[in-house]
Parts: structure tokens; sequence; C-alpha cells
């Protein structure tokens, strides 16, 4: 099995879409978390080697997540997705400390590893 991804979003059908498809990428999804607060939970506890973020959450943002991982130190591949554009943030992809970025659309395992890579 492929590396343990953690998928944070707050609808719980695009979690079921993605688990979905990173399975049948390879990859194995050790849990679910649908606000920032429960995704930092969620990595303390499960200890992912891959999160896979939303952009948009109900109690901080994508990229706040992102952010307090790095300080945190947490050993994590962050991946962040959203059903807005890439272009839709700016230079705050660049900036952020994740690895890349897909949009909800083009996910499948093989984007998501192709990052990895």
């Amino acid at each position: 099995m492929g590396a343990g991804v953690l998928v944070v979003d707050d609808d719980a059908q695009f979690r079921l879409t993605a688990r979905r498809l990173l399975e049948a990428g390879g990859f194995s999804i050790v849990g679910e978390a649908a606000d920032g607060a429960a995704a930092l939970a969620a990595v303390r506890r499960l200890a992912p080697e891959v999160v896979l973020l939303d952009v948009q959450l109900p109690d901080m943002d994508g990229f706040e997540v992102c952010r307090r991982l790095a300080l945190d130190g947490a050993p994590v591949v962050v991946i962040l997705v959203s059903s807005r554009p890439a272009t839709a943030y700016g230079g705050r992809l660049e900036r952020s400390s994740a690895r890349g970025f897909v949009a909800k659309e083009d996910l499948t395992g093989a984007a998501v590893r192709a990052l990895l890579e």
C-alpha cells in the first residue's frame, strides 16, 4: 500500500470521493477531518505521511493549517486542493509550505503521486 493520507475537507461527499480516488491509486487513507482544528489534532494522532488539505475550511483556511503544521515541525507533506483554480490564490500557494496544489476536478492518485516524486 502507498503513503498514508489524511483527507481534510468540510464536504463529506468530497472526502468519500477523494478516499475512493486515492485508494484506487494505491494510497492508504489513515483518517479524515472536516475542519482545521480536527486536521491538526489528526496529524498529531495519526502521523500521516500526506495531508490532502482543502483550502477553504470553516474554522481556518488551509494556508493557516499548513503554516501551523510547519511551525509544529510535523513531518508531513501537504497537498492543497480546491474547487477554485490555482490562479484564484495568487502567490499564496507559492508562499505556503505545501508541496503543491491539485484542483478537485483533477484529483487522482497519479496527480498526488506526481507531487510526491
